[in-house]
């Protein structure tokens, strides 16, 4: 009995060990696959659009966002190509932008997206490089876009002349107001500078201290008056990575007031947000104020919350709300830009190349193990090489139900979507999950110590 028993206990043992052994090597062929595609895409940039922000890879023609290269593709995905060991691609990359990159422009920016693109690129750059010429470009970006929070209440404006320091359109919104903390905190460690630091944090809290009675932010509020100008509160575009930048200051910082405003915030967003009414879980529009519900809509944004509910600790939420993210994935073989979940009808067909719903499936697999989390990310993965390569890269999608491609392809696609692909599929010591937080454009920072 006893040697029947032990057969048994071996063929289990055995059995366990093949299926590690197929994972592991199913895992091996889909990171170099990811490689390839990256290099398909970069290969892309470098042949038609070198230099520039950024390629348009149906027409093959470059694209720069102000009219005037700010290098916007070579610096969102520097980090992503040391991670990948393209040590020659990353030599040239670094001598174009340190070659070439200048702030010194009269042009008018949005101060947020070259915060999260360009500012996050180049501190991630120099953690992993080491060249202080990264560190000097983004302190002297830093020190162009402070002049955003010269306001009465210390949120920022959403626009600013990189040469003239003019802003522009005083009313903004939670995202754009609360996602610079890492970013400018980071350049303050680094530099021993702390007026990044404080100028972010003061927005936070200023946005912070006028939530409602009920604990919920609106979409859009005058950084002057400090009055909300639209109500609907929400965890999607324009609110989003605020929330995300709450937790995540706490985890970089230690900043203990940053984790008091993250938990109070997650409290109220489970209470008058989160709708398990149509099947699954979901998170809903309702009004600040009142907590009444009004819509039902959910998109590729939203899917970035169940990697910031991992982080919160709060795995069982974080499964259910990815279970609805593949849902929406799965109702036309890649995710819409938005649904109404009451109908599970698209309401906005584009696919933007958007990396959220993978992020997700990358944190859920670090905190679960759980070999479905690779199984989702296979089906991205192969989905946006199906529908969405193209002789000269990959562009986003116009329609999802017809599969029509538009001429964009956003330097996120490389800073986030192939990176959390690629660190799914990748051996844990890639890049160790516990040594960094990543910036909302997915720049890994490292926890780093005030240089003074």
């Amino acid at each position: 009995m006893q040697r029947v028993f032990g057969q048994l206990v071996l063929l289990v043992l055995l059995s366990e060990l093949s299926c590690n052994q197929s994972i592991v090597h199913e895992r091996a062929v889909l990171t170099d696959s990811v490689k390839v595609e990256f290099l398909h895409a970069w290969n892309a940039y470098k042949q038609y659009a070198w230099g520039h922000d950024a390629l348009k890879p149906l027409s093959k023609q470059p694209h720069d966002w102000y009219g005037t290269s700010l290098c916007m593709t070579p610096v969102d995905a520097f980090d992503v190509i040391l991670l990948m060991g393209f040590s020659k691609e990353a030599a040239k990359a670094k001598k174009l932008i340190l070659d070439n990159l200048s702030f010194d422009k009269d042009i008018e920016v949005q101060a947020f997206e070259i915060t999260i693109r360009l500012l996050a690129g180049l501190l991630s750059a120099y953690q992993m490089d080491g060249d202080r010429g990264f560190l000097r470009l983004a302190e002297e970006l830093g020190k162009r876009l402070l002049p955003i929070y010269n306001s009465r209440t210390g949120m920022p404006y959403r626009y600013v002349n990189l040469q003239t320091g003019k802003i522009r359109d005083s009313i903004n919104n939670p995202a754009e107001i609360g996602t610079a903390m890492l970013e400018f905190g980071t350049l303050s460690k680094l530099t021993g500078n702390p007026i990044y630091y404080e100028k972010a944090k003061n927005a936070l809290v200023q946005l912070y201290n006028r939530r409602s009675m009920i604990g919920l932010v609106g979409t859009w509020i005058n950084v002057e008056t400090g009055e909300w100008v639209n109500k609907t509160s929400h965890i999607g575009g324009a609110i989003d990575s605020y929330y995300e930048y709450l937790i995540k200051a706490w985890l970089l910082f230690g900043d203990k007031e940053c984790k008091e405003m993250w938990n109070e915030s997650i409290k109220a967003i489970n209470i008058y947000l989160a709708d398990t009414t149509h099947g699954g879980l979901w998170y809903c529009q309702a009004d600040m104020d009142t907590g009444k519900r009004t819509g039902t809509f959910f998109g590729s944004l939203e899917a970035f919350f169940p990697a910031v509910l991992c982080l919160s600790g709060d795995i069982e939420r974080a499964a259910k709300l990815q279970e609805s993210c593949y849902k929406m994935w799965n109702l036309h073989g890649i995710e819409p830009e938005q649904i109404d979940y009451a109908s599970m009808k698209a309401t906005d067909k584009r696919y933007y190349l958007r990396p959220e719903i993978i992020e997700s499936a990358y944190y859920l697999y670090h905190f679960t193990e759980d070999p479905k989390y690779l199984q989702m990310g296979k089906r991205f993965f192969k989905d946006i090489v199906k529908y969405c390569k193209t002789e000269a890269g990959y562009a986003y999608l116009r329609d999802v139900t017809t599969k029509e491609q538009a001429d964009g392809m956003e330097s996120f696609f490389f800073a986030e979507t192939l990176k959390y692909l690629y660190l799914l599929f990748a051996p844990k010591e890639t890049l160790p999950f516990e040594n960094v937080i990543f910036t909302t454009e997915a720049h890994p920072i490292r926890r780093v110590k005030n240089n003074k």
